[in-house]
């Protein structure tokens, strides 16, 4: 039986959302290769045994495999971010709580050669308001190293409320590090996300900047 709001496919403009798939694996794999170094300082590591990050074929279908089991189990919502059809990386909503919770939060990582086309605060207004309306969740949170400053462009231009600082919250790049929490619920939005964020734009409240969307 399929969760609440999964799959799904998700549009706006030249972005879109949709499930990743094991035919990715080429494409993800390609990516990674030439964003290693970039993405490296922000990716999540395990605290005990050897590092996961890597760009083999295994790799991608042991993630996949662990995803698209979550997403059955209602746990995740594994997405593929792509720009004008190509690959452009990835956005997951994991750790969905439900009953009195109602959450989850969303990690994201994009090819840097898509970097200040607004792809992905696009892709985030897209996937908030996806768990906030069909997936029928009440709260989604962002977790951002505090000197990941592009990272905390994109929330922050979203207009999400900023929390507070978690200490050594997360195991990122080898070690336990500090990380601030974002956070949006439904009665924020009453009109979406993507609504507020287009209409920020075409107000020029928060026009898209050339910055350099790294990982969250």
């Amino acid at each position: 039986m399929s969760a609440p709001g999964w799959p799904a496919t998700l549009s706006d403009g030249q972005v879109t959302l949709r499930p990743l798939r094991m035919r990715d694996g080429p494409s993800w794999m390609e990516a990674r290769r030439r964003n290693i170094e970039w993405l490296r300082p922000w990716e999540a590591t395990p605290p005990r045994g050897p590092s996961m990050f890597g760009v083999s074929a295994a790799v991608f279908t042991s993630m996949t495999r662990r995803l698209r089991s979550d997403a059955r189990a209602g746990r995740a919502l594994p997405f593929v971010i792509t720009y004008r059809g190509e690959f452009a990386g990835q956005l997951n909503v994991a750790g969905v709580v439900r009953g009195s919770m109602d959450s989850a939060h969303i990690g994201y990582w994009v090819d840097e050669k898509f970097a200040g086309r607004g792809v992905m605060p696009t892709a985030v207004a897209l996937a908030v308001d996806h768990c906030l309306g069909p997936v029928g969740l009440h709260r989604i949170e962002v977790n951002i190293r505090p000197e990941n400053t592009a990272s905390r462009r994109v929330v922050e231009k979203l207009g999400f409320r900023e929390e507070g600082l978690r200490e050594r919250y997360l195991h990122i790049s080898g070690d336990w590090r500090d990380h601030l929490t974002f956070a949006l619920v439904r009665d924020d939005i009453p009109h979406g996300l993507l609504h507020r964020w287009r209409r920020q734009q075409s107000q020029g409240e928060h026009p898209v900047s050339r910055h350099r969307d790294t990982p969250a």
